[in-house]
C-alpha cells in the first residue's frame, strides 16, 4: 500500500508539474506578444509625435538590447557565448542573420509603423510564415497542400481587405508605407530560417543578443548612434526604456522559456497575439480608428498564421 501510495503521488505531482509548466508557458508567450505589440506602439509615438528618426530608435534599441541579453547569457553561459565566432561559417551566418535578419526586420517594421501606424505594420508583417511556405515549397520543388494553399490565398487576401477596404481604385495606406511591411515580412522570414544551424548549436538567447549587438553596430557606421534628432523629454526617454526592455529584453527573454516549456508551436501561436494587442493599444493609446475592414484583415491574416501552425505540428504527428 505504502508503494503504490508513492506511485501516486509521484503521477500525481508529474501532471501537476505539466500543467504548472503549461499555464506558464502559456501565459509567457501571450505576454511576449503583448509586449511586442505595445513596442510597435511605442515607436509609433516616437516616430510620429517626437520626430524620432527608425534608424537611431532602431540602433539604439538593437545595441542596447544585444548588451543586455548577452549579459544575461554570459551570466548562465559564461565564456560559451565566444565559441560562436571559432568557425567562419557560424560567424558569416551570425553576421547576415544581425544585418540582413535582425537589423533587416526591425528596421524595414518601424519604417512602415513610420508612415502608416503600428497595427497596419505588424498584422502585415505577418505574412512572414506565407513566404516561408512559398520558399520552401520551392526550395522542395513540391506543391503547397490544399490547406497551406487555403492559408496562403487567405492571408493574400487579408492584406487585400486590410490596404484597400475593398476599394481596389484607392490604397487605405501609403505605398511606402505598404513597400516597408512587406520587406519587414521577407526581412522576418530570412530571420526565421536563417539561424536554424547556429540555434542547433547555441542558445537561443546567445544568437538573439549577438544578432542584435551586430545588427545595431554594423548599421551605426552609417547612421551613427550620436547622430541625435528629434524632441527629447522625460516622456521621450521613458517610451525608449520601455521599447528596449519591455518591448525587447524580457519578451525574447520569456519567449525563450514558453518555447521550452510548451513547445515552439505552441508558443508561436499564442505570440499571435501581437498583431490583436498592438491593435487593441493602438485604439485606446493613439486614437486609431480600427473599423471593420481592418479588423477583417487582421483576423484573415492571424488564421493564416494558426492554420499553418497547426498544419505544420500535424506533419510533426504523421513523421514521428
Amino acid at each position: 500500500m505504502e508503494n503504490n501510495t508513492t506511485i501516486e503521488d509521484l503521477s500525481s505531482s508529474s501532471k501537476n508539474t505539466s500543467k504548472n509548466n503549461t499555464i506558464k508557458g502559456t501565459l509567457f508567450a501571450l505576454i511576449a506578444g503583448t509586449l511586442w505589440g505595445l513596442s510597435g506602439i511605442c515607436a509609433q509615438f516616437l516616430f510620429q509625435q517626437r520626430n524620432l528618426t527608425p534608424e537611431w530608435v532602431v540602433c539604439i534599441r538593437l545595441i542596447s538590447s544585444g548588451i543586455i541579453l548577452l549579459s544575461i547569457a554570459y551570466i548562465k553561459e559564461k565564456n560559451e557565448i565566444f565559441k560562436v565566432f571559432k568557425s567562419k561559417k557560424h560567424t558569416k551566418d551570425l553576421v547576415l542573420f544581425g544585418i540582413l535578419g535582425m537589423f533587416g526586420v526591425q528596421y524595414s517594421y518601424f519604417v512602415a509603423i513610420k508612415y502608416s501606424n503600428a497595427a497596419t505594420a505588424t498584422v502585415i508583417q505577418y505574412l512572414g510564415p506565407a513566404i516561408i511556405l512559398i520558399y520552401q515549397s520551392l526550395k522542395n520543388k513540391s506543391l503547397p497542400s490544399f490547406i497551406e494553399l487555403f492559408a496562403l490565398i487567405l492571408s493574400l487576401l487579408g492584406v487585400f481587405v486590410l490596404v484597400t477596404h475593398m476599394d481596389i481604385n484607392s490604397l487605405v495606406i501609403s505605398k511606402k508605407a505598404l513597400f516597408w511591411a512587406i520587406t519587414a515580412a521577407f526581412c522576418l522570414a530570412y530571420y526565421t530560417v536563417k539561424p536554424g544551424n547556429l540555434l542547433n548549436s547555441f542558445s537561443n538567447i546567445c544568437v538573439t543578443g549577438w544578432g542584435m549587438l551586430i545588427g545595431g553596430v554594423a548599421f551605426s557606421f552609417i547612421k551613427p548612434i550620436f547622430d541625435i534628432s528629434g524632441t527629447f523629454d522625460i516622456y521621450t526617454i521613458a517610451v525608449i526604456i520601455i521599447v528596449i526592455i519591455f518591448g525587447t529584453v524580457i519578451p525574447f527573454s520569456i519567449y525563450v522559456i514558453s518555447t521550452k516549456l510548451i513547445g515552439p508551436t505552441k508558443t508561436s501561436l499564442f505570440s499571435t497575439i501581437e498583431p490583436v494587442s498592438s491593435a487593441v493599444f493602438s485604439i485606446f493609446l493613439l486614437n486609431l480608428a480600427f473599423g471593420f475592414m481592418d479588423f477583417l484583415g487582421t483576423a484573415m491574416i492571424i488564421a493564416m498564421v494558426i492554420i499553418l501552425s497547426i498544419n505544420k505540428k500535424e506533419k510533426a504527428s504523421d513523421c514521428a
